[in-house]
């Protein structure tokens, strides 16, 4: 009996993740390229980019790419192709920054800043990408990397909520308009990953800690892995009939009380 191809494999697919160098980004990197896709990290660091491409290994590469220069969205696909033979077949817009402030004194360029990277840098890069994806008849796979904040009421970070909640909106309008066209798109939830970056928020405040993992019902903080495999799995042949679903890796914390 002949064996049936693992489809959970990204075999034979080129995936472009922003964001790439640091955090879930370079997670999500190391997971692909061990389910057998080739990827490209983008960001602004090329110091960065460089060790992490050195990190992930096999055939990991880099292009140094800002995305909120949106009209250079275009341009990285071509880049991209130049330097591995082929369109991205999967888009991870993961690139993003943060602002924690009172929303009473949150400004309006401060506002525009989160949402641009967020909202308007994504949306270029999956209308640039989803345009090959179709045009070569190959299909594809745009995954946009969430956030809790994106589900419920977090003080302080309003530029933040408003960003990752326009995420939704984008998964659900894009998946209708591109699904039928060989396009799958969906997102990612993440919950509290522990990361240098999230101990460091712990640091000098032990109640914090223990507040979200009393919320958690798993009662642990979660892996970068597990963002990881979770995109895998969404860009995956197992996932071909899930298209504007949004996954929470959460450890339940999202139906937690």
């Amino acid at each position: 009996m002949a064996q049936q191809p693992n489809p959970f494999r990204l075999d034979n697919q080129i995936a472009l993740i922003t964001g790439g160098g640091s955090g879930l980004g370079l997670a999500i990197a190391r997971c692909m390229t061990a389910a057998g896709a080739r990827v490209v990290i983008t960001g602004r660091r090329e110091d960065v980019l460089r060790s992490a491409v050195a990190a992930i290994g096999g055939d990991a590469q880099y292009l140094v790419h800002d995305v909120t220069q949106f009209d250079r969205a275009a341009e990285l696909m071509i880049r991209v192709k130049q330097q591995l033979g082929q369109f991205p077949s999967i888009l991870v817009n993961n690139a993003g920054n943060h602002l924690k402030k009172p929303a009473l004194q949150t400004t309006d360029d401060e506002l525009a800043a989160v949402i641009d990277t967020h909202v308007r840098g994504s949306f270029a890069l999956t209308r640039a990408a989803a345009t090959h994806m179709i045009e070569q008849s190959r299909g594809g796979s745009v995954l946009f990397i969430a956030s809790m904040a994106s589900l419920f009421g977090i003080p302080q970070v309003v530029a933040y909520s408003a960003a990752k909640s326009a995420y939704l909106g984008l998964v659900r309008s894009l998946a209708v308009e591109l699904s039928g066209r060989g396009v799958r798109v969906n997102a990612i939830a993440p919950g509290w990953i522990d990361s240098p970056m999230l101990r460091k928020a712990f640091a000098g405040d032990p109640d914090r800690e223990r507040r979200i993992l009393q919320r958690t019902p798993m009662a642990k903080l979660g892996e970068p892995t597990d963002i990881g495999n979770a995109a895998v799995y969404l860009c995956s042949e197992a996932a071909k009939f899930v298209t504007g679903a949004v996954l929470t890796v959460d450890g339940g914390i999202s139906i937690g009380f």
